[in-house]
């Protein structure tokens, strides 16, 4: 067995180098020659194996449209639901006309002041929340990274409440507070975490500092407040749909249509970013400005929904996972948002009819809620972790 053993093992290398150099002159030349049959055979099996993956490729391209047109059919059932179905209940016919400007005495009030401005901001609110913790989630690459964890919904929650317990502000003032305070938790996390390819990692550690930093000047300035403050300040902090008004809706709908599409196309270099800042840079990705762009489109989608119904509990952190889980492990802003969307819808559906005569901000129903999710998606993503 051992006898001529490294004279063998050179021959069948160069045997094995001398046939791999000529499997790769006939796929290049078509297989001209004495060796036609052969090259004939390689270019067929390089032309099955490119079908393959085109066919594969289709497959998921398809798969993933039928989930989107799932989601969108399941997210409009969620909207009339939530705006035609309630304590006054509203055909869809009556709804049609009240929104042409038709008046009915009673339903019209309820129904353009109260359950569909809520059903609009459920779905714009959740979308911003969901697809700015699927971007978030994905440029960090890590399932806990979501701006309700790193603290820029913090910011924004810390500003408004330092606005209306301490100045006394309300509205407008309140929402541009909490923009700001949002943009500066953001350009903090992004300024220390500095540049290279351990940045991502130092965005997570500055991120979860600063929330706890935050957090803390939260309790401090509600316990200075008196109670009356005190309570509208808890109110927001939960998040909640209960006082939206159309300018609010106006304004967070042309954010979201301005930012939804503009992250669409920015995650997809996201994967790129996982060989690390060189590799990335020679295939043409720049990965500081990359993640300048995700950050910024994430706080502007993250603070705008903050500044008007304050941080709804899990949406951000929980959307990315199940999207996630829907399209095969792949990352899909769309999807993440059109389940953000959902479950806000569902979520305040609860909150209001949940209990007779008692109406819980939307908050209350995603932390509730979002618990029980968020095991079930860290035993099942053990479960398939163990089958592999």
């Amino acid at each position: 067995m051992t006898t001529g053993g490294p004279q063998l093992v050179e021959r069948r290398e160069h045997a094995a180098g001398g046939t791999a150099y000529a499997a790769g002159s006939l796929l290049s030349t078509g297989g001209v020659g004495a060796t036609g049959g052969t090259g004939a055979t390689g270019a067929t099996g390089a032309t099955a194996t490119v079908a393959t993956l085109r066919a594969a490729r289709r497959r998921v391209h398809r798969r993933r449209r039928v989930l989107l047109a799932a989601l969108t059919l399941l997210v409009v059932g969620l909207f009339l639901v939530r705006a035609l179905l309630g304590d006054y209940r509203i055909s869809f016919v009556d709804g049609i006309r009240m929104v042409s400007g038709t008046t009915i005495p009673g339903a019209s009030f309820i129904f353009m002041e109260s359950t569909l401005p809520r059903a609009c901001m459920a779905v714009l609110a959740g979308a911003a929340f969901a697809s700015a913790g699927a971007a978030f989630q994905s440029m960090l690459r890590n399932p806990l990274a979501s701006p309700d964890v790193l603290g820029i919904n913090l910011g924004a929650s810390a500003a408004a409440v330092f606005a209306v317990v301490l100045l006394g502000w309300r509205g407008t003032p309140v929402a541009v507070v909490a923009f700001a305070g949002a943009v500066a938790v953001a350009a903090a996390i992004h300024g220390f975490a500095g540049r290279g390819g351990a940045a991502t990692g130092r965005m997570i550690l500055v991120g979860v500092g600063l929330a706890a930093v935050l957090s803390s000047v939260v309790h401090w300035v509600l316990l200075r407040a008196d109670i009356y403050r005190a309570q509208d300040a808890l109110v927001w902090l939960t998040g909640s749909l209960g006082t939206v008004s159309w300018d609010e809706i106006a304004r967070l709908g042309v954010v979201v249509a301005v930012g939804l599409p503009l992250l669409t196309v920015a995650t997809r270099q996201l994967g790129v970013l996982g060989l690390g800042d060189d590799l990335a840079a020679g295939l043409g990705v720049r990965a500081p400005r990359l993640r300048l762009v995700v950050t910024a489109l994430v706080v502007l989608l993250t603070a705008s929904a903050t500044a008007v119904c304050g941080p709804i509990a899990f949406v951000g952190f929980l959307s990315g996972p199940i999207a996630r889980r829907l399209t095969g492990g792949r990352t899909s802003v769309p999807a993440a948002a059109l389940v953000g969307a959902a479950m806000v819808l569902a979520a305040d559906y609860v909150s209001a009819y949940a209990v007779p005569g008692t109406a819980f901000p939307v908050g209350v129903v995603t932390g509730l809620a979002g618990a029980p999710v968020l095991v079930w998606l860290l035993v099942a993503g053990r479960r398939s972790i163990s089958e592999k």
